[in-house]
C-alpha cells in the first residue's frame, strides 16, 4: 500500500485494535495503554499512513495551526530564525501549521502610539485563527503580550514572562544565570582579572537574568565586573563602539563577554583597533609581561636611562579574552572563533512546540514547566594564543 491508499482502518486492522483506539493512539488522546499506542504508531509508520489533516480539524473544531510570536528585533537574528524552524518542524509532526504573528496582527485591533491595543483586544481574532500560541522571550514592554496570554487558547512561553498579567499555560526555560556564570568562571580560569559584560537592555527574562548575574557574580567572587548595557539586538557596530569606549576608559579590562546574538565580531574589531591580541591564556600573559620588562631593560642599557615603569592597568599588548552569551554563525566564523554558549535554538523551538502540542492533545497537564539544556563551546578567543 502507498501513503495515498492507507487508511486509518488499515492501521487499526493491522495493529489489531478498533478504529477509535487507533485514532486515539495516533493523536495522543484517550485512555490508550502506552504499549498499544507505540504499536499503533509503529504500524502507521510502517504502512506509510498519513492522516487527513483537514478531516481531523473538522472533527475536533480545530484550526490546525498554532501562532508564533517573536520579539520585534527577531527578523535579523540567526537565533530566532533557527528557533522558528525547530518549532515548525515539531508542530508539523502533530499536524499543525505555524503562523508567524506580525506585531499588528497579534494585537487584534487597531494599534495606537507605542503599540497600544485598540478596541477588541487580541483574544477574539487570535483565538479564531489558531489552536494555541508560542510566545518567545516575552518582554514586559511588549504591549502585545498581555493580549496573547489572555487570548483564550493555550499559550506556551519560551522563557518566563515577568509582567503582571495572566500566567501562560506552560513554559520552556533555560538557566540563563548558570550560562553567564559558566562564561565568567571560564574567563577567570583562563587568567582574566577584570571581566566586562555587554548585557542586553530590555525586560525579557533573559536580559534581566544576565544583568543581575553579572552583578551578583562579581559580589560573590570579590571581582568588579564592568557592566555595560547594549541594545537587546545590538549590531556588531554597536558592540564595537561600546567596547572601544569601555577599553579606553578602563584599560584594565582583560575579558569581554558580549550578550547579543551576532554582536561579538564588533568586540573583536574594537580589540584589533586598540592593538589588543585576542585569545591568549594566563601563561601567555605572563610571558608577554616578562617580554615587555626585558625589552624595557634592553632599551635602558642602550640609552643609559632607567627602565620605564609600567603605569596602572595592562600594557597595550595585554591579551583580551572574548566570549558570547549566544552561539551562532557569527561566533563560529569569526577570526579567532569565539567561545560561546550554545543555546541550541532549533532544539529549543522544538521543545516549545512539543510542550504546546502535548498540552493541546491532553498528554501533558497545564502549568507544566520544562527546562532546556545549553552547552559551553570553548574556542580560540579564550583558549589559545596567536601562532
Amino acid at each position: 500500500m502507498t501513503s495515498r491508499t492507507v487508511t486509518l482502518l488499515d492501521v487499526a486492522r493491522t495493529a489489531g485494535v478498533s478504529k477509535s483506539t487507533a485514532s486515539d493512539a495516533l493523536q495522543g488522546s484517550g485512555r490508550v495503554a502506552e504499549a498499544t499506542r507505540d504499536r499503533v504508531r509503529a504500524v502507521a509508520e510502517e504502512l506509510g499512513y498519513r492522516p487527513n489533516s483537514a478531516a481531523r480539524r473538522l472533527r475536533r473544531s480545530s484550526t490546525g495551526a498554532i501562532g508564533l510570536h517573536l520579539p520585534q528585533t527577531a527578523t535579523r537574528l540567526d537565533y530566532y530564525m533557527n528557533l522558528a524552524f525547530g518549532a515548525v518542524a515539531r508542530a508539523q509532526e502533530d499536524g499543525f501549521d505555524v503562523v508567524l504573528l506580525a506585531p499588528a496582527s497579534t494585537m487584534g485591533g487597531a494599534t495606537g502610539p507605542g503599540g497600544a491595543t485598540g478596541p477588541g483586544g487580541a483574544s477574539g481574532p487570535v483565538a479564531s485563527r489558531v489552536d494555541g500560541l508560542l510566545v518567545i522571550d516575552p518582554e514586559v514592554g511588549d504591549s502585545a503580550v498581555p493580549g496573547l496570554l489572555d487570548a483564550g487558547v493555550p499559550v506556551v512561553t519560551g522563557e518566563r514572562y515577568l509582567g503582571p498579567t495572566a500566567a501562560p499555560t506552560g513554559a520552556v526555560i533555560c538557566d540563563n544565570a548558570a550560562s553567564l556564570t559558566a562564561l565568567l568562571d571560564h574567563v577567570t580560569d583562563r587568567g582574566a582579572r577584570r571581566p566586562a559584560v555587554l548585557a542586553p537592555a530590555g525586560t525579557s527574562a533573559w536580559a534581566t537574568a544576565l544583568r543581575a548575574t553579572a552583578a551578583s557574580w562579581g559580589q560573590e567572587h570579590g571581582v568588579e565586573v564592568a557592566l555595560r548595557t547594549v541594545p537587546f539586538a545590538a549590531t556588531p557596530g554597536e558592540a564595537e563602539e561600546t567596547t572601544l569606549a569601555l577599553l579606553r576608559a578602563d584599560p584594565a579590562v582583560d575579558a569581554v563577554i558580549c550578550a547579543p546574538d551576532g554582536a561579538a565580531p564588533g568586540v573583536l574589531r574594537a580589540a584589533a583597533t586598540l592593538g589588543r591580541t585576542v585569545g591568549t591564556t594566563a601563561s601567555d600573559r605572563t610571558d608577554s609581561a616578562a617580554s615587555d620588562r626585558t625589552d624595557s631593560t634592553a632599551a635602558s642599557d642602550r640609552t643609559g636611562e632607567e627602565p620605564s615603569t609600567p603605569g596602572p592597568g595592562p600594557h597595550p599588548r595585554t591579551p583580551l579574552l572574548v566570549a558570547s552569551c549566544v552561539d551562532g554563525t557569527a561566533t563560529r566564523s569569526a577570526e579567532p572563533p569565539v567561545t560561546a554558549v550554545d543555546l541550541r535554538p532549533a532544539a529549543y523551538g522544538r521543545a516549545c512546540a512539543e510542550l504546546l502540542c502535548d498540552i493541546l492533545a491532553g498528554r501533558t497537564p497545564p502549568d507544566t514547566v520544562r527546562r532546556h539544556a545549553w552547552a559551553l563551546e570553548t574556542r580560540a578567543s579564550t583558549t589559545a594564543g596567536p601562532a
